[in-house]
């Protein structure tokens, strides 16, 4: 069975440093892969390479079979990877409210004007936010409120690959404890390949199907 996210031989360096060296991966469909190592070894590289934030320096990029990328190129435009990105900062942005995160995200990804609504409806519904969230904006929630619509925004573009970096960093231990589990369940019930980027062990026990280890550094 053919992997259905490829990374061969992938590189990409930065003028000042960080960056990853001739990686190497295969990613089944629906499995969840937890990717760990020590900061700026190149886990957030590695995934913003995966989304088509950045182009490799060298290798090739393929998901489902398809090359996506390749040296110095990005065959395939982030908005069309059917990718969803849960930043650790979350990067919500800050003059939309919660329920027009998801309409701009949904209408950018090419979810049919038929299907938005419903669409919308069942993400934040999956990610248990509550209706009197709707229409606040990033500032009016607590950073607890806000990563559930992070993931929400990820989701609702109907993904094929949902990658996380470093999603739950800045709670505190119970509520971590609380969302991953959640996240971790809902993912996998959604039966979506994942791949999170952590320095967490609790994460790694959590949320990993395998685990990568980046130990490079520039």
């Amino acid at each position: 069975m053919t992997p259905f996210l490829q990374l061969v031989n992938v590189s990409k360096r930065y003028d000042s440093d960080g960056g990853i060296v001739d990686v190497s991966l295969d990613v089944n469909a629906g499995e969840s892969l937890v990717v760990v190592g020590p900061s700026g070894c190149g886990k957030t590289t590695l995934l913003r390479l995966i989304a088509g934030l950045e182009r490799p320096d060298t290798g090739q990029i393929r998901i489902d079979g398809r090359i996506v990328a390749e040296a110095r190129r990005n065959i395939v435009a982030p908005n069309e990877r059917q990718i969803g990105f849960v930043f650790q900062d979350l990067a919500l942005w800050p003059h939309l409210t919660v329920r027009e995160h998801l309409e701009f995200v949904a209408e950018s990804a090419g979810v049919e004007r038929a299907r938005r609504t419903g669409s919308i409806a069942e993400v934040l519904s999956l990610c248990r936010i509550e209706r009197a969230l709707f229409d606040r904006r990033p500032h009016q929630l607590s950073g607890g409120e806000q990563q559930p619509v992070a993931l929400a925004r990820a989701l609702v573009g109907l993904p094929r690959l949902v990658l996380l970096d470093e999603p739950f960093s800045s709670l505190d231990v119970e509520l971590r404890t609380t969302l991953r589990a959640e996240v971790a369940a809902l993912l996998r019930r959604l039966q979506l390949t994942a791949i999170y980027v952590t320095h967490d062990r609790g994460d790694v026990e959590s949320l990993a199907d395998r685990t990568m280890t980046i130990d490079w550094r520039a």
